[in-house]
């Protein structure tokens, strides 16, 4: 049985413990993209919707639905959902109901002011983020 010295084991743990450390501290540096999917939903466009436009008019202002309903043609779904990097995601719909080819109604959810995607720039982001 071969015996290993004192000092080849302190070297052997020194080595892989500085390896593990390495493995920590990296995955703190992992690149986040921006995550954008469905429609671009800015409040001053939705803003624009009224009661009485035209499904012609309702697709120029927002473009084509994200959802479109199977079930119910009347009914036309929009989503936005916006993540920058790390920072908390947004998230914004809009519903459009119609009546014979013209818009009943206009239900919005988290519409906000502004456009979604700038980041509030003063807010900290810290050194070790959460995974």
């Amino acid at each position: 049985m071969f015996i290993i010295p004192h000092r080849i084991r302190m070297r052997l743990l020194f080595t892989r413990l500085s390896a593990l450390a390495l493995l920590a501290l990296a995955t703190g540096c992992v690149f986040r993209p921006d995550i954008q999917q469905g429609n671009y939903l800015e409040s001053k466009t939705v803003d624009q919707l009224q009661v009485g436009m035209t499904r012609t008019q309702v697709r120029y202002l927002l473009g084509t639905p994200m959802v479109p309903d199977v079930f119910d043609k009347d009914r036309w779904d929009y989503l936005f959902y916006f993540r920058h990097g790390r920072h908390p995601y947004t998230q914004r719909q809009v519903i459009v109901r119609f009546k014979e080819d013209k818009v009943a109604s206009i239900d919005s959810v988290n519409m906000g002011s502004g456009p979604p995607v700038t980041p509030d720039e003063s807010a900290p982001i810290s050194k070790f983020p959460r995974i």
